[in-house]
């Protein structure tokens, strides 16, 4: 069928579309390269603008994006430090050129040839992720991104190449990732976070973080777990850090809420400043690490719904494990201290932050975690009690906490048998 919007328009599919379809993906979203036009073409053909710092603009009837091709320089440090230009001159293989990746430097033109001129077919088949040129350095944010793609594109072999690596390390060196404002480190970071296609690996975003030094500007406080020890009998794997990212994977797993799996990257946040005296044992590490945490949330400005839900994990998650020796009186505090009555569902993500730490250690991967089965019948035993008839029932009125509570104990006992 006929596109009047573009027909004489040299365009070009580009990016994630054609590096997708090669490899075989489901393609999630289009967007094409306009050549030889200007800004008042596109606008008498009836398409919408919508880019602020350049040219973009949305079909009339697909929505999908055309961008006039551009080129770009830097002219301060950071990543907003860039000048655009667009232009009917700027060829194919210019716009091309300013593209991260190589296998996203792929163009598509209508008869279905690929256009490829800097070796991203070659870099797909031998899965890997490489800059297209030197002017990758002058973006920090695409660090960022190339940590995204490794965990994304984990399951599929992808590895980052080692003269990018070596690229990334400098950029890192130079303080370029310094630049970086907190809003962009976290929708990056929220990203991966909620990535779901099958065969990612979030973990491999903060290790190719790690590996090229850009993770100990942004999370020192996930940085400095690597390295200190836990005890071989309850962690086989015995490295924090190493720990840290099973749990996240095995969070994945289980969830498919961001917000668990930041929970479960930062419930152990606490044992990367414990005392190294009291090493390999972390006793006290869970105050610390909701410490720890809060700085993290701020620096990052984290949406507040991720930020309790890491809060009550950080804090709570050593009371789940060992709910079968507490006191019925200490579950109902702990039911009461992650607002259980109001926030049943959030108790829910916790249990699940919880069993991915529990089964993200070497040797533990398959085995169950009976602890969230029986907190989740204590918790319906607490819940079950009547508090409007207590309430009723109650005087004076100022008794009604002392009274409800203690019925909610009653109700714990008798649901746990003891």
């Amino acid at each position: 069928m006929s596109d009047s919007a573009t027909s004489g328009l040299e365009t070009y599919l580009v990016g994630g579309a054609v590096r997708d379809r090669l490899l075989g993906l489901a393609v999630e979203e289009r967007d094409y390269v306009v050549v030889g036009a200007d800004a008042e073409t596109m606008l008498k053909r009836g398409f919408l603008p919508v880019g602020k710092e350049f040219p973009v603009f949305l079909h009339p009837h697909t929505k999908d994006e055309y961008a006039l091709a551009r080129t770009e320089r830097k002219t301060a440090p950071g990543y907003h430090g860039f000048v655009f230009h667009a232009d009917p001159e700027v060829t194919l293989e210019q716009d091309l050129e300013r593209r991260d990746l190589t296998i996203n430097a792929l163009a598509e033109a209508a008869d279905g040839c690929i256009i490829d001129p800097y070796g991203g077919r070659a870099d797909l088949e031998q899965r890997r992720l490489r800059h297209v040129s030197p002017a990758f350095g002058e973006d920090p944010v695409r660090i960022l991104r190339i940590a995204r793609f490794a965990a994304r594109l984990w399951g599929l072999g992808f590895r980052v190449a080692d003269e990018t690596l070596g690229l990334m390390r400098r950029m890192v060196a130079a303080g370029e990732v310094d630049a970086l404002v907190p809003e962009r480190v976290w929708a990056e970071l929220a990203k991966v976070l909620g990535e779901q296609r099958p065969g990612a690996r979030l973990s491999a975003f903060f290790e190719t973080l790690r590996a090229c030094g850009a993770l100990q500007r942004l999370l020192p406080e996930l940085d400095r777990l690597w390295g200190v020890p836990q005890p071989a009998k309850w962690h086989p794997e015995i490295d924090t850090g190493v720990h840290a990212m099973l749990v996240l994977d095995t969070a994945a797993r289980l969830s498919p809420l961001p917000e668990v799996r930041f929970a479960a990257l930062c419930h152990d946040l606490g044992k990367g400043n414990t005392p190294p005296e009291i090493l390999p044992s972390h006793h006290g590490h869970e105050a610390r690490g909701v410490s720890l945490l809060a700085e993290v949330c701020a620096r990052l400005r984290v949406p507040k719904r991720y930020g309790e839900l890491a809060r009550i994990t950080a804090r709570f998650h050593g009371q789940v494990h060992q709910v079968d020796e507490l006191r019925a009186a200490t579950i109902q505090d702990l039911f009461d201290a992650v607002d259980l009555f109001r926030r049943p569902e959030r108790f829910e993500q916790l249990l699940i932050a919880c069993e991915a730490d529990f089964r993200g250690r070497t040797g533990y991967e398959a085995r169950a975690y009976p602890q969230a089965a029986l907190m989740r019948r204590l918790a319906s035993a607490a819940r079950a009690v009547d508090a409007a008839a207590i309430a009723q029932a109650t005087a004076p009125k100022a008794l009604i906490p002392q009274r409800l509570r203690a019925a909610r104990i009653g109700a714990i006992r008798q649901a746990r048998g003891r």
